[in-house]
């Protein structure tokens, strides 16, 4: 077994897992399929123990395989740390940080934090993605993302919270809405014979809207299931019916007259929370970390 490990080889073991096939390994490096296969089958060879399953739909890790890919994103981080001591040094000038988060944070980072900063740090460039609660935790958990932003997030020894908001789930209704201004409050069974739309169940309001019918015992079934914010606020805005979001996500519309809430009487959704995420134990870059700052402690949904 050679002593060496072979990075170059490794980038392309640790590309075919993350994509999940060879070829599409081979499209995200441009480089041919039968070029994948031979630099991990070579790697193999050095190390004299197998590193990838080959099944019909992809290519799956072994425990070896496993570990080299953890070694490999390790790397990555302290190349990354490394980065940001030479930053440090230079100064808070240039730099590029990666946030990930849910569509609900869209209006509340943009509107205000996101324009302070860029105009107080012009040659910091950001990268912003969109993505489910799932998502957003796998992305900041192997550091393709150095801060996420998440609604009420599965414990993960990976991620650490940075910042934590209690932030309630409330019925979003439309003006013609039956029930506004009649109730102070409802539970989920008052709202059962009206129709609903929901994102998929990979968001975390869905997983926490789901847990909350069990406690309540109340069943029903979206009339619409979305990945989209967007259209769970059209779908309301129309007075196609209802939908579960917590205030930040629609402060924006209420400011403007075109959504109203009704609270909720349900233990789970009014315990729900707003995460400000990073991965456990990773040194952020300054600019980075001065971001996590300016959106701590200027986001809505951070607001207690």
């Amino acid at each position: 077994m050679s002593e060496m490990l072979n990075e170059n080889r490794l980038s392309y073991l640790f590309e075919a897992v993350k994509t999940g096939t060879v070829r599409a390994a081979a499209d995200s490096l441009d480089i041919a399929p039968s070029a994948i296969s031979r630099q991990i089958s070579l790697l193999e060879q050095e190390l004299d123990v197998p590193l990838i399953e080959r099944h019909k739909r992809g290519v799956s890790p072994t425990e070896a395989g496993k570990l080299l890919i953890e070694y490999f994103r390790e790397q990555r981080s302290h190349q990354s740390d490394l980065l940001t001591k030479l930053q440090e040094i230079r100064g808070l000038r240039r730099g590029s940080i990666n946030v990930i988060m849910g569509e609900g944070f869209i209006s509340d980072m943009v509107s205000g934090p996101i324009k302070q900063f860029c105009k107080k740090y012009p040659e910091i460039s950001l990268v912003l993605d969109l993505a489910g609660t799932n998502e957003v935790v796998s992305a900041v958990g192997s550091d393709e993302a150095e801060i996420g932003l998440v609604f009420n997030p599965p414990v993960d020894p990976k991620i650490v919270s940075r910042a934590i908001a209690k932030q309630p789930m409330y019925a979003i209704v439309g003006k013609e809405f039956p029930l506004l201004g009649k109730v102070e409050s409802v539970t989920l069974r008052d709202l059962a014979s009206y129709p609903m739309a929901l994102t998929h169940l990979a968001y975390g309001t869905r997983q926490l809207v789901e847990a909350a019918m069990l406690i309540e015992k109340v069943r029903f079934s979206p009339t619409i299931t979305t990945n989209s914010i967007a259209i769970l606020k059209h779908f309301v805005k129309s007075e196609l019916g209802f939908t579960l979001l917590p205030l930040f996500a629609v402060t924006a519309e209420m400011s403007n007259d075109e959504l109203y809430t009704i609270p909720v009487r349900n233990t789970l959704l009014a315990r729900s929370e707003a995460h400000l995420i990073t991965r456990t134990g990773r040194k952020l870059s300054l600019a980075a970390d001065r971001l996590l700052q300016h959106l701590s402690t200027r986001m809505k949904a951070f607001q207690i």
